[in-house]
């Protein structure tokens, strides 16, 4: 088999493992789900990996990000799998670190040139948008500043995919729309996941909602990761 051809492999189990979770989250088998969920991020990321290691000239930095914030995605999804305060907490690190590694790989091209005049209005609209939203969801006390944090680095994400859109060539704006994607969806299971925790939103079909969302996000993030270290 070629070495381009390897990330068929990962990436049909990747594609496995997600329906049984799905299903298990669907129809109520939370044993299946949560013993498929460990593995979803690790194969995404063999997928990832071999997929860029079988170009011809792959670009190390960006590969590294790449994998470093599904790393750290699979991190979090382990961290959140018992239950107690301090899981909850080390899987919103986890994520936040891998959050900004996706930034570090497209925010430094879709941030190049941005004035300082830019920056100010986004900083205050993301963080007014931020407030918002963690007050209407009710969040106070100690959980207040770290989902406020977090909330921000959601926030960061978009505006990063979302500079591209607006200021990247045409011929790449297919990649930076699929990164907005990403960046949306994650932020929309996020949300989800926060009203549920905080009593503000619950409904049959939340944990199959939830990581749908969440699936599809990782594998935008990773196919738009991938074409734009690929350039395309």
């Amino acid at each position: 088999m070629r070495k381009s051809a390897l990330w068929c492999i990962p990436c049909t189990f990747f594609v496995i493992a997600t329906v049984l979770n799905l299903a298990g989250k669907l129809i109520g088998l939370h044993e299946l789900s949560a013993i498929v969920k460990p593995a979803l991020l690790p194969l995404l990321t063999a997928t990832t990996l071999a997929y860029l290691m079988g170009q011809e000239h792959p670009h190390y930095l960006g590969t590294g990000l790449l994998i470093a914030a599904q790393l750290f995605g699979c991190a979090g999804d382990i961290l959140l799998i018992p239950s107690g305060f301090p899981f909850f907490a080390g899987g919103m690190v986890a994520f936040l670190i891998g959050h900004i590694c996706y930034m570090g790989l497209f925010g430094g091209y879709s941030w190049k040139g941005l004035g300082a005049g830019v920056w100010a209005i986004a900083i205050v609209i993301m963080g007014a948008t931020v407030f918002g939203l963690v007050k209407a969801i009710g969040i106070n006390g100690v959980m207040f500043w770290p989902m406020l944090i977090y909330g921000f680095g959601l926030m960061m994400l978009i505006f990063s995919a979302l500079a591209g859109v607006l200021r990247m060539p045409r011929r790449s704006r297919g990649t930076w729309w699929i990164l907005l994607a990403g960046a949306v969806l994650f932020t929309f299971s996020d949300a989800l996941i926060a009203m549920e925790t905080f009593d503000v939103l619950s409904f049959s079909a939340r944990p199959f909602v939830i990581m749908l969302t969440y699936l599809a996000a990782q594998a935008l993030l990773a196919v738009g990761g991938i074409r734009l270290i690929l350039r395309k």
